[in-house]
């Protein structure tokens, strides 16, 4: 387990916290399923499983947290309604829950929030306010509201009753892959992950529980290094839903005293587990949700199997949608751009063209330049978008390219 020095490592949830956030959950949030992973499994050379909480009412699995917390407020608590701040999934889980449970709701979201979520989260009920840049400014303003009007914060991550909830996604985990021995899960503030750590320790203590992040916004790493929670001078990932900035104070030792490891993924690997999720298991999944096959497609022979991925999350603007797709066809070498020199005489051009044709790859854009202070007397510079097969066909048409007496910058 993850011991950090100097540390009271006692976490504030158990086993049985989350049994009763399970009970007071039925017949509200859906028993999502687990789908097997051929591809991925193939790649490992064991047995691979997705729990889709994709799949989960408002796509995440945000709403078995707000749902527990709002549930158990007082009736005066209720009375006086709740405000959250969330760029996303968090703000559409209270928005449900708190429609469910007849309580106002308002949600302060960034200006710039994606328009999806910002009229998702409007259509489940609650209020919506548009403020400041950032989601650390929409927080500012949520709790500034709260003081002013007495109604109640619900957080993200950082409360027993949120944890709890969350952590019901490991009770089905446990139902579904009985001999589990892994178990991946994405790590933003802490709370999916420490949830699910306290039913696995209690339940099968045996499994070993990951947690990932995007390497661009990994805050984990240095406050379990630390002994407590350490906050990031600033991030930068497109996996928004585990960008979190600092540990909770509660969600630290729920995670610190209870997982076995935390890994790190980078952009390429979050955008080609996008791709593949949908591709191979036909599954629309944010950056975020796709972390844990990041880290299976990154190191596919580190994990001790069966392994349960955990996509946290489907919600994804279509508009970032297309541009996380094109970045993991780029990482994949499925998408390719080329700087070709060919001499600057008639019918050179169709001379390449004709040589990529004949490689099997196809043309998506070009464009020719014969303005470079770089270029030779005589040269044209033309850049080319092709659709490619993958590595070893990329490999080959920049070989070949180069074999006819051509210039060729490439991505390595």
């Amino acid at each position: 387990m993850v011991a950090p020095p100097d540390a009271a490592l006692t976490p504030p949830v158990t086993s049985a916290d989350v049994d009763a956030a399970r009970e007071l959950l039925t017949g509200v949030v859906r028993t999502t399923p687990v789908a097997g992973a051929r591809a991925l499994s193939d790649l490992t050379g064991t047995p691979v499983h997705l729990k889709c909480e994709n799949l989960q009412r408002t796509g995440s699995f945000k709403i078995r947290g707000a749902y527990t917390r709002i549930a158990r407020l007082t009736a005066a608590e209720r009375a006086r309604g709740v405000v959250a701040a969330s760029a996303g999934n968090h703000a559409q889980g209270v928005a449900l829950a708190a429609r469910l449970l007849g309580v106002r709701a308002t949600v302060f979201m960034p200006e710039r929030a994606t328009l999806p979520k910002v009229d998702a989260t409007r259509g489940y009920g609650a209020e919506v306010v548009l403020t400041g840049r950032s989601v650390d400014d929409a927080v500012q303003a949520a709790t500034a509201a709260a003081q002013e009007s007495g109604a109640v914060l619900v957080h993200p991550f950082d409360h027993p009753d949120i944890i709890a909830g969350q952590g019901t996604v490991g009770c089905e985990i446990v139902e579904q892959v009985p001999d589990v021995a892994t178990v991946l899960v994405p790590a933003g503030g802490g709370g999916l992950l420490g949830g699910i750590a306290a039913v696995l320790r209690a339940r099968r203590p045996g499994a070993r529980i990951v947690g990932v992040q995007a390497a661009g916004a990994a805050a984990w790493p240095p406050s379990l290094a630390a002994g407590h929670p350490q906050a990031l001078d600033g991030m930068r990932t497109m996996a928004d839903g585990i960008a979190v900035g600092r540990p909770g104070d509660i969600t630290f030792p729920q995670v610190a005293g209870l997982i076995d490891e935390l890994v790190t993924v980078g952009e390429d690997a979050l955008s080609g587990a996008l791709v593949h999720c949908l591709e191979r298991a036909k599954l629309v999944v944010e950056p975020a949700g796709a972390a844990p096959v990041a880290a299976l497609l990154e190191q596919p022979g580190r994990f001790e199997g069966p392994v349960v991925a955990v996509l946290s999350g489907g919600n994804v603007d279509p508009l970032v949608l297309l541009h996380v797709i094109r970045h993991g066809l780029v990482a994949s070498s499925r998408y390719l751009n080329l700087h070709v020199q060919i001499p600057d005489r008639p019918g050179a051009l169709a001379e390449l063209l004709a040589r990529i044709g004949t490689l099997g790859a196809n043309i998506t854009d070009i464009a020719h330049s014969r303005i470079s202070g770089a270029l030779p007397v005589g040269e044209v510079d033309v850049e080319l978008s092709l659709e490619t097969r993958g590595p070893d066909h990329r490999d080959a048409i920049v070989a070949s390219l180069r074999d006819a007496g051509h210039a060729v910058t490439a991505p390595s």
